[in-house]
């Protein structure tokens, strides 16, 4: 390939009129892993059209999303068009009745070509409703799942307070009994996708209750009497699906609204608060896993489309060992959450595994996507290529669904059989 061979394919990487992005000589096959060949069948269909779609619908309007930090309607629509958004909803309610690992393919194939879409799906594949579908009454199932299966029910979980972050047990949104209901009072944060929830699972405690002791998880639908408008936080990555916070002011909660009772002498409450987040911890390793294979992919045709001192970038060993180390993290990030996915009963799965599932990923997109701005050079840095996003958006999947300090100290925990609890006596 000659010197203005090579300029003219860098020229056509960007095309600003489309706000698409197209990696030189990159094929969407280009990365080798032959984990794929575990797959049935049916999960091999799955994976081919949450690929098509993530290539012919998310990847031309990625770049929109992060820039405008809009709900991405559009792609969301699009998945939802290809029959993707209900396929791990149980049959009766009208989904597909897949498990976990299928929801997992799904969102990391989408993850590949635009996180924000991936995370404004993720809610219905392995989201809040699952703890609906386990705790929750008849009722409460057939009310809501239906939407959920449809995509036009929202699901948003709301755990987060100002002061109660990692230690998730401090929480002081309360119930305060009142006939055969509660009111609920308080604060939350770093709802993801709060703005667009229909539905909003509430994690808070019994009044009189302190630490893992009276915490309980309501529903809330629409926006009551009490409830104030979410408002989004300005951040980093995954600009399209906003981060909200949200007041309660004495909303009153139905008897038919309560998820998990309450009650002063119970831990049974701090139990599903660690828990149940299991399944989304699954969600954001795939994200994570999508995410840094979409680096490794630009990298490698980067590497293979540009010339320098007169030969192909592939060319140097040193890069060499870089593709090496980025594709051997992201191959041991995909098997550690396949296992996780796997596991457990119920779509809740086994705790441990999904401990370091999540960390490694976490940890694995902030090395591959640094790594690939290196690689890219002042094109991984500057906004006109995608390489900068995939770095912004991973950076916080390390911190929501539990901090890699957090998961390493549960973790930990385990192996050693001592408490995990980091509480000051």
């Amino acid at each position: 390939m000659t010197l203005d061979a090579v300029q003219a394919a860098d020229d056509v990487m960007f095309d600003p009129t489309r706000d698409v992005w197209e990696p030189a000589l990159l094929d969407p096959e280009i990365s080798w892993d032959g984990m794929w060949a575990e797959l049935t069948p049916r999960q091999r269909e799955i994976r081919e059209t949450a690929r098509r779609v993530a290539v012919e619908e998310l990847r031309p309007r990625a770049h929109r999303w992060d820039e405008s930090e809009q709900f991405p309607r559009e792609t969301f629509e699009a998945v939802c068009e290809a029959g993707l958004i209900g396929l791990t909803v149980p049959r009766e309610f009208g989904g597909q009745g897949e498990g976990l690992l299928e929801g997992c393919i799904v969102v990391e194939e989408l993850a590949r070509a635009c996180l924000s879409t991936a995370m404004a799906v993720q809610p219905f594949l392995n989201g809040p409703w699952r703890a609906i579908n386990v705790l929750g009454s008849d009722e409460l199932r057939g009310r809501l799942l239906p939407g959920v299966a449809t995509g036009t029910n929202h699901f948003a979980i709301a755990m987060s307070e100002p002061a109660a972050g990692s230690a998730g047990t401090d929480l002081r949104t309360t119930l305060t009994p009142d006939g055969d209901g509660f009111r609920l009072t308080g604060t939350k944060c770093w709802i993801t996708g709060g703005r667009e929830a229909h539905t909003t699972i509430v994690f808070c405690r019994l009044a009189g209750s302190a630490g893992p002791y009276g915490i309980g998880a309501v529903v809330v639908q629409g926006r009551p009497d009490g409830m104030s408008d979410f408002v989004v936080d300005p951040k980093m990555g995954i600009r399209g699906v906003g981060e909200c916070l949200v007041r309660f002011e004495n909303v009153r909660i139905e008897p038919e609204n309560v998820l998990l009772w309450p009650h002063l002498d119970s831990k049974e409450g701090a139990g599903v608060l660690v828990n149940q987040f299991n399944p989304e911890r699954c969600g954001n390793a795939a994200m994570c896993t999508g995410l840094g294979q979409a680096a490794l992919d630009a990298s490698v045709g980067h590497l293979n489309a540009r010339q320098q001192f007169g030969r192909s970038l592939a060319s140097f060993q040193g890069l060499q060992w870089k593709i090496a180390d980025m594709a051997m993290d992201v191959h041991v990030s995909r098997m550690l959450l396949w296992r996780a996915a796997r596991t457990g009963t119920d779509g809740f799965p086994d705790q441990t595994a999904t401990l370091m599932a999540k960390l490694h990923s976490s940890e694995m997109v902030q090395r591959v996507t640094n790594e690939a701005i290196q690689i890219h050079g002042a094109r991984g840095y500057s906004r006109r290529w995608p390489i900068e996003r995939y770095f912004r958006d991973g950076r916080g999947l390390s911190i929501g669904g539990g901090t890699a300090e957090v998961m390493r100290n549960v973790l930990g925990a385990q192996v050693l059989g001592v408490s995990g609890s980091q509480r000051h006596k």
